[in-house]
């Protein structure tokens, strides 16, 4: 099921292109839902809120990794389309090790922040412990010193759709991924390890996702491609960071808006709402993957073929992914509607009342599922197009004014419900926003 990136697309092709990337991504994002899900049951309530206080602050250092794989594919793909492909291989290399040195003192200013940060937001509510707070400095210093590999893992994966090998790259993160299953079991209810346990299992499980790609990317030279001769090329290095603006700011973003989702639950509902977010957290990670999973297989076909001047064959890619992505969302919002209760369950820790502002929360958020399949697409379709600058104003102002808007304006009209809702209404001006940038930007591209 490997593919050429430059095939006509049906929704057959279509959907046998995209669903290794959308497995893939959902694998992803089930190494913090693992993570929460082992804490909740073995280490209890008080570690399960000190993981969710503190996974924002890590994933802001790792979304470096998201913004040099997302534009640097960009970069790469439309290199192949303009049979530029050496160059493409030259470029791919150097982001490869730009990445590391980077990751690397990301990685360490992260950790030496971990306390503070922590401490800083615990001090909002009264309702909170200090064994929150330990344990959230634990979970925090050991999966920020992992973050380099994280990043890796992030930029593999994208460049492995570009090579044609989404087969690949879905088969090493379920590796992965069953790697930091194992782990997790093996250190928390076996060795009793703690939060401790669950962020070496998760580090873990980032080793087979980066060097099952990395043996292919370094030895397989038929690939489209591959590792190469590294050229200091600060101009593409400036492209990369400039076409992958959309995810950093995505990625970041979400990550700052839990901050502020955190600070509003700590004052209205304490510790349970952290743990209460922490849930839909991971049920909202777990659904938007296939979103991000779609676009992400389908961005270096349009590279692709925006490269290659054919417009036509953008345009028949843009409609049909519309289509699909309409009856994910529908499907999506069913399916949290439907789980709700059970995945409530799963992650309450036995606290019945967990369990109910849980579950209340997630039905409400779930009708943002209809409408955030559009806007991720619409932010990855410019980024594929290299408009990292529309990309980007759609992405910050979806993940970062709209919802923090909402979050901090909601409660005072609606009270503590209207934290649920403000993510619904920020996915619905996201939505307006992305409609107008497509229609306006359509003749320029041709789709």
């Amino acid at each position: 099921m490997d593919y050429t990136i430059g095939a006509h697309a049906t929704y057959k092709t279509l959907l046998k292109m995209t669903i290794f990337p959308i497995g893939l991504m959902v694998f992803i994002s089930l190494y913090a839902s693992v993570d929460g899900m082992f804490v909740a049951n073995f280490c209890g309530a008080s570690a399960f809120a000190g993981l969710n206080l503190i996974w924002p602050f890590v994933g802001m250092v790792g979304s470096f990794g998201f913004m040099v794989g997302a534009g640097g594919t960009a970069l790469c793909s439309k290199l192949m389309g303009e049979k530029n492909g050496e160059e493409a291989n030259s470029i791919f290399t150097l982001l490869v090790v730009t990445t590391l040195t980077i990751g690397t003192v990301l990685s360490l200013a992260g950790a030496f922040l971990v306390e503070p940060l922590a401490r800083a937001m615990a001090s909002i509510s009264k309702n909170t412990t200090e064994e929150m707070i330990q344990e959230a400095v634990v979970y925090g210093r050991i999966l920020m010193a992992g973050q380099p590999l994280a990043m890796l893992q992030y930029i593999s994966h994208p460049f492995l759709s570009a090579a044609g090998k989404t087969r690949l790259a879905f088969f090493s993160t379920l590796i992965g991924g069953l790697t930091n299953i194992a782990l997790d079991a093996l250190l928390m209810a076996a060795f009793k390890l703690g939060v401790a346990g669950a962020a070496i299992g998760t580090i873990g499980g980032y080793v087979p996702s980066i060097i099952i790609p990395a043996i292919g990317f370094a030895s397989k030279k038929d690939w489209q491609l591959h590792l190469g001769k590294i050229v200091w090329r600060p101009k593409a290095i400036g492209r990369t960071l400039y076409n992958g603006m959309s995810e950093f700011i995505t990625n970041v973003s979400a990550s700052v808006v839990a901050v502020f989702y955190n600070f509003q639950l700590l004052k209205y509902y304490g510790q349970d709402g952290v743990s209460a977010y922490g849930v839909i957290m991971y049920v909202s990670f777990l659904f938007a993957a296939v979103f991000i999973g779609y676009s992400m297989g389908v961005g270096p076909m349009v590279s692709y073929q925006y490269g290659a001047k054919n417009t036509k064959e953008l345009s028949n890619i843009f409609k049909k992914s519309l289509v699909i992505i309409s009856v994910i969302g529908v499907v999506m919002f069913g399916l949290s509607v439907a789980l709700a209760n059970p995945l409530s369950f799963i992650f309450s820790s036995g606290v019945a009342s967990l369990e109910e502002l849980s579950a209340t929360g997630l039905r409400i958020y779930s009708v943002a599922f209809l409408m955030c399949g559009f806007s991720i697409f619409a932010s990855a379709f410019f980024t594929s197009l290299n408009n990292g600058l529309i990309s980007g104003i759609i992405s910050i102002l979806r993940t970062l004014v709209f919802q923090i808007g909402f979050v901090l304006l909601f409660p005072l009209f609606f009270g503590s419900v209207g934290i649920w809702w403000s993510i619904v209404g920020g996915e619905a001006v996201s939505l307006i926003l992305s409609i107008i940038f497509l229609i306006t930007k359509r003749k320029k591209y041709g789709y």
